[in-house]
Order: structure tokens, then C-alpha cells, then sequence
């Protein structure tokens, strides 16, 4: 691992952060507006064919500016250093470092990550350019490659890491967190940024099909859209940043995956209502002219991705699954008269209606929450709010992003998974997630605006006034009795919540040590050279093989598409002498009784586990620290 390189790394990003502050940007926003604007520049360069030549200029360049700027911010001549640390900072360190620190000695475990989401990363990190027609080992080749491309800076500067580009996908998560706390206007007050604390632990419940030490981006998807609602919300009184945020956020949303659409409508839609509500009374020609800067930043965030998916269109000549191709979604609606697709929509409203479902429960804790504090602040408070409005939104929101999946299953993905409503646990997660942050900032604005209104009322009154006596600081009365243990008990609940969560990453990183990509680990080092060479994974567990989970694994690991996993043998000695001979490597991460019975019956060779050079008369044991095979 380069230690100098994670230094620039980090560099790079404090000195973008840097200069996004001293241009006007939230301390809490910038840091997920700086990574962001590092991702669509390399981006560009990656689509002219200057991947690597992309990521040294923007690190070199963040580098150059954290150089420039740290002895003007140590001398005084600008204020970049924040005096103010509150308990929520703390928080927000400490659980990110450990959280780090795991993920940095983990290996990546679920079934998606080999089928595409590290391959690809992998991929861009050795080959430095996007895949193209002729690269056969990429089968995802819609996949828009934004946070491929923050995992390939980290990894091309680092060195690649199964434990680097974890972190370097975490860093987005926890950035687009901290981004939260952009929305309150006192950050000192312990209840309202312990709301977002519990929240953001809370968030790890519904996150259970995904979790941390994954690389999959149905949890970053609606992280990056709290961000992003939090920072135009922040800006809503500065329209030429609230443009470049929504254009950014919306290009970024767009091309971590295609199903970002729907993220980025929410995330349109809230700005053009700031936009209204900021021009209300004003003249019609200002109006029209910050309409157009609008619809400018719109277009904007939407360019980068209408470029990918020309790219797609004129590199590959067929589709994949979820590649958005509107002919062969109107073929296939015609195509299925079966009734195929009324037996998937059964199934899945079904699912949909399921109180016991952990997307169900998720969305009934926000609806009753925001319920309940709507009728606390309302008539207990004494305080006008629009919970009750954000309640009905948030739960129209939902529904019409179960819709837009729906639509998925319908005329993109594949008939047998779709009927078995494949990922549906972890789709829905993503809009329950994005809800509860949703629910949770606006909370918490809303306790933020009840405390700043009472006291400025309270500091306007003279002390000799009737009005002082009647009235409720959050000093005293029932507000007092309830802040400290509230906000006490948030946060006692946002530790626990989060030491779970760090509990439970330790646990799948010890238990990972028994899988197939740990166990590839200990027979042989990684190709990190594209090849055709064939390779046939021997392993014993049906399951593993099955769903080509073993295949992936080994397309990963071995950096080839002509990787074949089999678990049977149902041939004679003649017959599985002819099989293997099809091969250049045997890989047996696993010991496999008939495997290593037959290879004694033919070869007369001994063997258990390791990776294998099939010869004319044999198998050659490679050694496991081999640098070449």
C-alpha cells in the first residue's frame, strides 16, 4: 500500500474543498461537492482516452492547491480553519475512521461485486481506459462508471486493494453524511444534529442487503440524493451555487447508475420549488431569467450521461440488462403475451403490500414519526409546519419509486429473474433510506426553526414585560424537561446503532475468511494482466457453482472472461482427461474428494488444493507467492 499516495489523495480533495469554501460553499457541503467535482472531471477524461492522465492532473492539481492555500490559512490572510467542533463532529470522525480502518482489511464478498461492480473498477484500474467492444470480460457494458472511477484514483495512487477501493466508495458515503448537517442553521444544538446522527445509524437497518463492505450503489444512490437536497436546501438564499450543486449532483447521480434517474427528478423537482419559492413576488423578468439558468443546470446534469449513452450505443451493438433501450423495452412488451408480465406485477404489488416486510416497517416508522412530531409542534408547540406536507410526499415518493422498479422488472431485466423479483429487498431499501434521511433533515430544520423563532420572540421582550412570563424558552417549561434527555437518548442510540454496525463488519470480515475469494487468496496472487488464457474452478459447494458465483470470482481474480466453475464429474477417466486437457490453469481454492480421486486414477498425481498448470501428462503445482504463471 502507498502511503503517499492516500496522502494525496486526501490532498487533492482538502485543497477542492478548500477552494469550494472560499467560494461561498457550505463547510458541510463542500466535501462531498468537492469529491463529486473530482469524479465529472475524470470522467471526461476518460471518455477522451486519458483516464490516467485525468486522475494525475486532478490530484496534482488539488495537491497545488492545498499547497498554495495552507500558508495563506496559517497566516491569517483567509480563514479556511473552523474554531467550532461539535459532539456530532466527533461522531461523525471517530465511527468513520474505524468504520475505515475494517473495511481496509476486508474482502469484497457479495455476488455483484465480481459480476461487475469491482471487475470494473479493476478493470480501469490496469487498463486505464474504459471498456470497449473487444473486452469480453465486462458483461455489464451500460453501467454508467462514476464511482468506478473515484475507486480507479484511489487505487491507480494507492495500489489496488480489495480493503482500498471499499474505503474509497465509503469516503463518498461518509461525505454525502456529513453533508446532512448542512440543512440546520445552529449546530450547536444537540438535539437537532443528533436527529441526523440517529438517523444516519438508523440508516444501517434498512442497509442490511448491502452494508458497508459492499460495492453495490443502492445505498449511495440515496445518500448522495440526501447530500444533495441538503446542500440546495443550504444554498437556497445563493442561486448560482444552488445551479452548480443540482448540476453536479444531478451528472453524479446519473452516472453511479442508470436507475439514478428517479433520484435525480426528486432532486430537480425540490430545486425548480426553491427557485419558485425564492422568485415569489418578484418581477416577471427575473423570473424568466432564473427559470433559464435553471434549466441550464438541468441540461447540464444531464449532458455527461446523454454522452454515455451515446458511448454505449456506438461502442456495443446489443443490449445488456438495464442497458435503457426503448426499442427492445416496446419488443419485449409485445413479445410477452404469456401473461408473464400481469404475473410479475401480481407478485410484486404483493411484496409492495406487505406489512412484514423490512421496507414496509421502514416507511410506517417514517410515516408515524413524522406524523406524530407534526402534531407536537403543531398544537403542543404552538408552531406552524410542514411536516404533515412532507409526510404526504415522502410517502407519494415512494410509491412512485416502487413504480419505476416495477417498470424495471417489466421490460429490462431478464423474465426469470424479474418473476423472481431478483434485488427487490434491496431496491426498496434504497427509497426507504432515502425517506428516513428526507424525514430526518426535515425534522430536524423544523425543531432548528422552533428554537430560533422562540428565542429571538424571547430576546425582543423587554423583562419587565407580561409577555415574558408566558412565554416558553427552551430553557424552561416542558421543552427543557425533554431537550437533554431527548437529545441524550439519540445519541446514546446513534452509538449503540453504530457499534452494531462496526460489530457486524467485523464479523463478516471473519467470517469472509472461509469464501471462495479469500480462499483464491491463499492458492495463488492475482492477475493484474488482461489474458485469454482458460481456467476451470474446481469447487465442492453446489451453490457457489450454480449461480457462477465461483465463475465471477475467478473472471475477478484471474482477469479473464474464459473462466469455467464445476462442482460434478459425471464421466469416465477418459472423459475427464479430455476436459481437463481444454484447460491452461486448474484452480482448486477448495479441497474436492472426486476431484483429487480421478486426478490419481489418470495422472497418478497427488493433489488437494492450489492452482494448477495443466501439462500433457499432468497437473504442475504453481506456487502460491508466483508473481507470474
Amino acid at each position: 500500500m502507498n502511503w503517499l499516495g492516500l496522502v494525496a489523495i486526501l490532498g487533492a480533495w482538502v485543497g477542492y474543498q478548500w477552494l469550494f469554501r472560499l467560494g461561498g460553499v457550505d463547510f458541510y457541503a463542500s466535501w462531498i461537492v468537492a469529491l463529486l467535482a473530482q469524479v465529472v472531471t475524470i470522467y471526461i477524461f476518460a471518455m477522451l482516452d486519458h483516464l490516467r492522465l485525468g486522475i494525475y492532473l486532478v490530484v496534482g492539481l488539488g495537491v497545488l492547491a492545498t499547497v498554495v492555500l495552507l500558508p495563506l490559512a496559517l497566516l491569517h490572510k483567509i480563514k479556511l480553519f473552523s474554531k467550532d467542533v461539535h459532539l456530532f463532529d466527533l461522531w461523525m470522525v471517530v465511527f468513520g475512521v474505524v468504520i475505515a480502518v475494517i473495511l481496509l482489511h476486508s474482502p469484497v464478498l457479495h455476488y455483484d461485486n465480481y459480476s461487475h461492480w469491482a471487475l470494473i473498477a479493476k478493470f480501469l484500474t490496469y487498463t486505464g481506459h474504459l471498456p470497449g467492444a473487444t473486452d469480453k470480460i465486462i458483461a455489464f457494458t451500460s453501467y454508467p462508471p462514476a464511482t468506478a472511477l473515484w475507486m480507479t484514483e484511489w487505487a491507480t495512487l494507492i495500489g489496488y486493494h480489495d480493503g482500498v477501493i471499499l474505503v474509497a466508495q465509503f469516503s463518498m458515503i461518509w461525505s454525502a453524511s456529513y453533508a446532512l448537517f448542512a440543512v440546520l442553521r445552529d449546530r450547536s444544538r444537540a438535539l437537532t444534529t443528533m436527529v441526523l446522527c440517529f438517523a444516519i445509524s438508523l440508516a444501517n437497518v434498512f442497509n442490511t442487503t448491502i452494508r458497508f463492505n459492499n460495492l453495490l450503489v443502492d445505498y449511495v444512490l440515496p445518500i448522495v440524493t440526501a447530500a444533495g437536497l441538503a446542500d440546495l436546501y443550504a444554498h437556497r438564499d445563493q442561486p448560482r451555487w444552488q445551479w452548480v450543486i443540482l448540476a453536479l449532483f444531478s451528472a453524479n447521480l446519473l452516472l453511479i447508475k442508470n436507475s439514478g434517474t428517479f433520484f435525480v427528478v426528486v432532486l430537480v423537482g425540490y430545486g425548480l420549488y426553491l427557485n419558485l419559492k425564492r422568485l415569489h413576488g418578484q418581477g416577471g423578468q427575473r423570473h424568466l431569467l432564473d427559470l433559464l439558468a435553471f434549466s441550464a443546470a438541468v441540461v447540464s446534469g444531464v449532458l455527461p450521461f446523454l454522452w454515455w449513452q451515446r458511448h454505449v450505443k456506438l461502442t456495443f451493438t446489443s443490449s445488456t440488462k438495464h442497458q435503457i433501450d426503448f426499442q427492445a423495452y416496446l419488443q419485449r412488451l409485445h413479445r410477452e403475451n404469456d401473461g408473464t408480465l400481469n404475473k410479475i406485477a401480481a407478485k410484486f404489488f404483493h411484496v409492495l403490500a406487505d406489512p412484514t416486510t423490512l421496507a414496509a416497517r421502514g416507511m410506517i416508522l417514517v410515516s408515524v414519526s413524522l406524523l406524530l412530531a407534526w402534531i407536537l409542534v403543531r398544537y403542543l408547540g404552538k408552531h406552524r409546519n410542514p411536516l404533515l406536507k412532507l409526510l404526504i410526499v415522502i410517502d407519494l415518493g415512494y410509491f412512485l419509486y416502487a413504480l419505476s422498479v416495477l417498470g424495471m422488472y417489466l421490460v429490462s431485466m431478464p423474465p426469470i429473474e424479474a418473476l423472481n423479483l431478483a434485488g427487490l429487498a434491496r431496491y426498496l431499501a434504497s427509497a426507504v433510506v432515502l425517506s428516513l434521511f428526507v424525514a430526518a433533515m426535515g425534522l430536524a430544520a423544523v425543531i432548528d426553526d422552533v428554537i430560533h423563532d422562540r428565542e429571538n420572540r424571547d430576546n425582543d421582550r423587554e423583562p419587565s414585560s407580561p409577555l415574558r412570563r408566558r412565554s416558553r424558552p427552551i430553557n424552561s417549561g416542558i421543552a427543557a424537561r425533554a431537550y437533554k434527555p431527548l437529545s441524550f437518548s439519540l445519541l446514546a442510540l446513534s452509538v449503540m446503532m453504530m457499534l452494531a454496525e462496526v460489530n457486524e463488519l467485523d464479523h463478516i470480515k471473519t467470517t469472509g475468511q472461509n469464501t471462495i475469494p479469500v480462499q483464491l487468496t491463499k492458492i495463488s496472487r492475482p492477475r493484474t494482466k488482461l489474458t485469454k488464457d482458460n481456467f476451470l474452478l474446481i469447487y465442492p459447494d453446489p451453490w457457489v457453482v450454480v449461480n457462477y458465483y465461483a465463475g465471477y470470482v475467478g473472471r475477478y481474480y484471474y482477469f479473464t472472461d474464459q473462466v469455467v466453475n464445476k462442482q460434478k464429474f459425471p464421466m469416465d477417466p477418459a472423459g475427464f482427461k479430455a476436459m481437463i486437457q481444454q484447460y491452461d490453469y486448474i484452480a482448486v481454492p477448495k479441497a474436492h474428494a472426486d476431484f483429487s480421486k480421478l486426478v490419481a486414477e489418470v495422472y497418478g498425481q497427488k493433489v488437494n488444493v492450489g492452482l494448477f498448470r495443466v501439462t500433457a501428462t499432468g497437473l504442475r503445482l504453481i506456487k502460491a507467492q508466483a508473481s507470474t504463471y
